[in-house]
């Protein structure tokens, strides 16, 4: 693991940050997870576009700007892929509230702290890639826009933490969240899917998903695919309506989704549309993206 912060690379066991960092204090601040295949760094401009996008929406001002977390983000992944020989990896780029008081004022902190972190990721077990995911309704919300907006990926991940930690203590893979009004958002930290009567669809940002960058992709895969598709709301009756399911996301790319609270969707198996789209996403992203060695 390598670690970009406070202006240098260092192995992620030296990595420190004070103690009154208000990232760390009170989860103010925001981030990015990004994937690296074939030393690309994958749809990099979309990934500093959104983080941009949501640190001004929370007041945070980027020092150097966009164009330094850029640099700050290839001169990560390089120091990463040199160290360990490998193609493929996940940076995660902060963007902290930075130092302040002991209080929750953001106005005490007078300059934000960039930290990126270039490491392997498995989101999920090779061999759930392959079966699929069980999936469990969490009893926890998706909080509405006018407490955050979802399309704001912030330090506080309370919400998907005790989602997933629900999931896990019933022996399940993931959370399905739903928000306010008992519709679909996504799952802890994915997008979701599904295939019904053939249409390819997914919930809008509007009901509480993430404007995912892979989702944003797996949608532009659809459409040159011919495969019918569609932003839609959707309740727990379009999963287990549904022919397929699977979830996108820059950790876990495309993965398959098998039952939802024990009764499973469709065959109980990965289908043909998820295992094009595996296969359409695996080949677009390795031949795209922003070299990391130029």
């Amino acid at each position: 693991m390598k670690v970009w912060l406070d202006g240098e690379v260092m192995d992620g066991a030296a990595a420190r940050i004070p103690v009154i960092d208000h990232g760390f204090l009170y989860g103010d601040g925001v981030f990015e997870g990004m994937r690296i295949y074939s030393r690309r760094l994958f749809r990099l401009d979309d990934h500093m576009a959104r983080i941009a996008a949501a640190a001004r929406a929370v007041g945070i001002t980027i020092p150097g700007g966009v164009e330094s977390l850029r640099q700050v983000a290839i001169e990560t992944a390089r120091a990463h892929l040199q160290e360990t020989g490998e193609d493929d990896a996940y940076l995660r780029l902060v963007v902290s509230r930075g130092d302040g008081g002991l209080g929750v004022d953001p106005t005490t902190c007078p300059v934000a702290r960039i930290v990126c972190i270039a490491d392997r990721a498995r989101i999920y077990p090779p061999e759930k890639m392959q079966s699929g995911l069980s999936l469990v309704t969490s009893s926890w919300r998706r909080p509405p826009a006018d407490v955050l907006d979802p399309r704001v990926k912030s330090l506080n991940y309370m919400n998907n933490a005790l989602a997933k930690l629900e999931a896990r203590r019933q022996g399940a893979d993931d959370a399905l969240l739903l928000n306010q009004a008992g519709n679909v958002a996504e799952a802890s930290v994915a997008n979701l899917f599904v295939v019904r009567e053939g249409v390819l669809m997914t919930p809008p940002a509007t009901d509480g998903a993430l404007e995912g960058i892979t989702r944003r992709t797996v949608l532009e895969l659809a459409e040159a695919a011919g495969i019918p598709n569609a932003e839609r709301t959707l309740g727990r009756f379009d999963l287990f309506a549904a022919s397929e399911a699977f979830l996108t996301g820059s950790g876990a790319k495309v993965v398959p989704v098998r039952s939802l609270d024990g009764e499973p969707i469709g065959k109980g198996e990965p289908g043909p549309i998820t295992l094009q789209l595996t296969e359409a996403f695996d080949r677009f992203a390795r031949s795209s993206g922003t070299p990391i060695d130029s």
